[in-house]
């Protein structure tokens, strides 16, 4: 018998604040419940139960609401909750997570004398959900539904007493910042094949960002920022730089090749402190590491190593009758880098450090996301700059950080230097593009494809990249999907970092500027207006200073014709893929569109029903070897493929066949010249057939086995009218392009 729910009624809000009021997003589904909750309450008497009850609703409540989560529901006792359900910061997996690896802990230290300790399992899963947004508030009832909600609940059955279960989307949202364990695929209810499930074992301090690969653009960024800090140096005088870029831009490669490049100073070796700023850091974690690399220290050392190299790093920068006390402080900080007194003292020890080390030789204190860094590290920077200054030191800080975040520091204004990260020129761009999909088949078209999408964005690059299935040197930040590689043919349209981040920018709107941007994403010609007011059922006047504002931030640009649309065609697809059907359904009516419209330059709709195949019989190409096909087809059903073509490309035996080698067991064998002709179609009629494909040598001969990627590409590719004309003996095979087609160079 399950625990009885004590809940307040839900709250009742208004959705006049979003004129969309409906969503579909991707959120994360935490699902937590008590281990043998049955035999618990049977055991105790009633007065008990409630007490117990209500301890662990009011702990696990306080956790969620600790990480930004949403308490959905109660269902006897268990509790489930949402995070990105409202507003996602691009983090929301990686908060379930912290919450759920916290829950257990909070309820140990809650337990009420006499109680019998509550074992918990935590679910946790990531996917596409329906979201009511005016309800997206503790105790809103039906706020979602999806899936992934079902998936939650689900999981939690297969985590440990005490555990927590992640689905693959999840564990690869957190791959690099939790420890996960991969346990045996499980069989959950209503699913037809067995679900990959990992186990949450704690945090992990993010890895440093692998940088490989050629450095694209950014020179002129570097050489300006060379020159500041060489000429800080020189003059003692000391500079605030802050590199600005938006998530993806490169700043961090930038970094990295500055560290690289500025080593000495007329003879004089540069010291570089770095830190990064993980998300959610605790208050003092990057001053730990700036401490970490002024020691030369390395996670997992043990204490005593710890302890000689810090009294080796603090000696003579130090009085020698304070230096015992110093050290015993930045260990208290780099065990426990939170807001305690200890922390604070380790803190303050530290910043003297580099003050005493900026007086013998440059110093170079560096941060990665700033944006993301607390309170206690933004006043740790701030006095570490005055003092250097008061002082006249060669002392640089670098901070890396978003556009968004706005710098106010202290100090002359003639020492702050912002150097903005400007997106790749397309040029640039497609020689990033070319280095990371490598030798794959067709780079060029694939670069041309991507070229859109990345939008100068070297982050975006690597991600789309990686959504084809290459494996080239990219550079990975911390807690994108490091090991995953999606095969060929299984990638998304949008990849789920750049999703998230695009997420993340689209919730920074308030609700009425994002419907907005979701009915510019609707209509292919732009929008004015009227025809937002129109689509929105908008008072007249209400919608031109949101068009105005939009385009201020970036998001919408202003066409010749005077008509706005969205600058970016990722943020495009996104903002239209959070619309729900009916949503969608109403803008086409109310712009005079036809019913089931979608914008075009967006990939298909995989919930659609085909397009019926209308027009003419595609042409097919008139060789030898096809006579009788044409004769046959010129006889049958206008607008069907010949019937011999039928049968190569649905016959069943060619689903697993092989590229190349042996044929595998009742596959097809075709005549060499039949290879040809599926080479050339697939191409697009290409003068040149792709690399692999056979040609006729005379007759009777036989080929390999046609792969299945030929034999589906046949449908498609014969329809654009291109023909491949036999070879006779001693001559290449030619194939001739599709009518009106460019000939291929």
């Amino acid at each position: 018998m399950p625990m009885p729910t004590i809940v307040a009624g839900p709250q009742q809000v208004t959705s006049a604040g979003w004129p969309v009021p409906e969503e579909r997003r991707v959120v994360t589904v935490l699902f937590v419940d008590i281990v043998g909750s049955t035999a618990l309450v049977d055991r105790l008497d009633p007065e008990d139960v409630r007490a117990l009850q209500r301890a662990y609703f009011d702990t696990v409540a306080g956790v969620l609401r600790r990480w930004h989560g949403v308490v959905e529901k109660y269902v006897g006792d268990a509790v489930m909750a949402l995070f990105g359900a409202r507003r996602s910061d691009g983090f929301d997996a990686y908060r379930a997570v912290r919450a759920a690896l916290e829950i257990q802990g909070a309820l140990d230290q809650r337990t009420l004398p006499g109680a019998p300790r509550l074992r918990v399992r935590v679910g946790v899963a990531t996917g596409e959900a329906l979201v009511d947004l005016a309800a997206a508030r503790d105790g809103g009832h039906g706020v979602a539904s999806g899936a992934v909600i079902t998936t939650a609940a689900r999981l939690q059955e297969y985590a440990p007493p005490g555990g927590v279960a992640l689905c693959t989307a999840t564990h690869r949202a957190t791959t690099g910042l939790v420890d996960q364990r991969r346990v045996p695929p499980v069989a959950l209810a209503g699913k037809a094949l067995p679900v990959d499930v990992w186990h949450a074992t704690g945090t992990t301090p993010p890895a440093p960002t692998r940088h490989e690969g050629p450095l694209v653009g950014r020179r002129r960024e570097l050489a300006t920022a060379r020159d500041l800090i060489v000429r800080a140096a020189r003059d003692r005088s000391p500079r605030w730089l802050s590199l600005v870029g938006p998530a993806g831009s490169g700043r961090s490669r930038l970094l990295h090749e500055l560290t690289r490049m500025v080593r000495t100073v007329d003879g004089t070796p540069v010291r570089w402190c770095v830190a990064h700023c993980p998300p959610y850091p605790q208050p003092l974690a990057p001053v730990a590491d700036l401490v970490r690399g002024l020691a030369g220290l390395h996670a997992g050392e043990p204490p005593a190593t710890v302890r000689q190299r810090l009294t080796a790093a603090l000696t003579d920068l130090v009085p020698p009758t304070a230096l015992t006390e110093a050290v015993y402080a930045l260990e208290a900080l780099l065990a426990a880098p939170d807001g305690s007194a200890d922390a604070a003292r380790g803190a303050e020890v530290a910043r003297q450090a580099l003050l005493g080390l900026a007086a013998r030789q440059p110093v170079m204190v560096a941060v990665d996301d700033l944006d993301r860094a607390t309170a206690a590290l933004h006043r740790f920077l701030r006095r570490l700059f005055a003092a250097a200054t008061a002082r006249s030191l060669p002392l640089v800080v670098v901070a890396l950080h978003s556009p968004e975040w706005a710098d106010v520091l202290p100090g002359p204004r003639d020492r702050w230097h912002r150097l903005t990260v400007p997106p790749l020129r397309p040029v640039e761009t497609g020689r990033l593009l070319r280095h990371l999909i490598g030798p794959a088949d067709r780079p060029a078209a694939a670069v041309a494809r991507l070229l859109p999408l990345v939008g100068g964005n070297p982050g975006r690059a690597v991600a789309y990249a990686a959504s084809l299935g290459v494996t080239q040197s990219v550079v990975v930040p911390p807690g994108a999907a490091q090991s995953v590689v999606v095969p060929p043919g299984a990638a998304q349209s949008v990849p789920e970092e750049v999703r998230r981040e695009v997420d993340a920018r689209l919730d920074r709107l308030d609700g009425t500027r994002r419907a907005v941007l979701m009915v510019a994403a609707t209509i292919d010609a732009g929008v004015t207006a009227t025809t937002v007011e129109r689509l929105l059922d908008w008072a007249s006047g209400r919608a031109a200073p949101v068009l105005r504002a939009l385009a201020a931030t970036g998001l919408l640009v202003i066409r010749a014709d005077g008509r706005y649309g969205v600058a970016d065609a990722v943020v495009r697809e996104v903002a239209y893929a959070r619309l729900p059907r009916a949503a969608r359904a109403a803008f086409a009516r109310r712009a005079g569109l036809r019913p089931g419209h979608r914008p075009s330059g967006l990939p298909a709709d995989p919930d659609a029903p085909p397009a019926p195949v209308v027009g003419p019989a595609p042409h097919v190409p008139p060789t030898p070897v096809r006579a009788a096909a044409d004769r046959r087809a010129a006889r049958g059903t206008p607008g069907t493929h010949p019937a011999p073509l039928r049968r190569l490309v649905a016959r069943p035996a060619l689903a697993g066949a092989a590229g190349s080698g042996p044929p595998a067991a009742g596959t097809e064998r075709v005549g060499a010249s039949r290879v040809v002709e599926l080479h050339a179609w697939a191409a697009g009629g290409d003068r040149v057939p792709p690399a692999g494909s056979r040609r006729a040598t005379g007759p009777g001969r036989t080929a390999g086995p046609v792969r299945a990627a030929d034999a589906g590409t046949v449908l498609s590719a014969v329809g654009r009218g291109g023909s491949a004309r036999p070879a006779g003996r001693g001559r290449r095979p030619r194939w001739d392009p599709p009518r009106g087609a460019p000939a291929a160079a």
